[in-house]
């Protein structure tokens, strides 16, 4: 599996913004939005394009345009919503899966109460969406269900990782490319990751 650190001076900027325990729920929600569009332009870096002829206001040519089926954003709520509407910005004909999971806080193994999939997904490249890889037991459950309707193309986009996410998630899925803003210090004992942001869900909502 690989891990790549998006580590452009924005997104190292607003991700401390994001860590700020004074920044505001609007401000938070305004900054993960542009923090998924930028680490949009890396998880999308290699999709696959194709020569179509097009005519511009002077003559014909040849020009790019993505092949296939159009990619599939899986958000895992609630949090991942917060980073799809930025991906969204940047991809804004892509199609939209959801996958509802919940961590026990008594075993902080994740449960699934929802799961809505695009047709076709065997054939879309997949970016499945949680701003935190904390114990990794939820990014992975999801991709487990993504792999079972048929997804074979996948990645994941984070903001913050833990190591012991990492390592939970490379075990259980070491095909799948982890992309993340940053790779904390690791997991206190209630499986938040230190230093971190807090919970993203709550900060995004407004909720505690």
């Amino acid at each position: 599996m690989t891990v790549t650190i998006v580590g452009h001076p924005l997104v190292a900027h607003k991700l401390t913004l994001l860590r700020d325990r004074e920044t505001s729920t609007a401000g938070f929600r305004r900054i993960v939005r542009e923090i998924a569009l930028l680490m949009g332009y890396e998880v999308t870096r290699d999709l696959e394009v194709e020569q179509v002829p097009i005519s511009t206001p002077l003559e014909p040519m040849m020009a790019p345009l993505l092949a296939g089926k159009k990619l599939c954003f899986v958000s895992i709520l609630r949090a991942g919503n917060g980073l799809l509407d930025g991906m969204l910005d940047l991809v804004p004909a892509a199609r939209v899966g959801h996958i509802g999971l919940y961590r026990d806080p008594a075993t902080l193994e994740p449960v699934e109460y929802y799961a809505k999939l695009p047709d076709g997904i065997a054939e879309r490249q997949v970016i499945v969406l949680d701003p935190m890889l904390a114990t990794g037991h939820s990014a992975a459950a999801a991709v487990a269900r993504i792999k079972r309707a048929g997804g074979r193309r996948i990645r994941m986009v984070c903001l913050v990782a833990a190591p012991e996410g990492i390592a939970a998630f490379e075990a259980a899925h070491p095909d799948v490319e982890v992309f993340t803003a940053a790779v904390d210090r690791g997991l206190d004992e209630h499986g938040y990751i230190r230093p971190g942001l807090g919970d993203a869900g709550d900060r995004l909502f407004g909720t505690k």
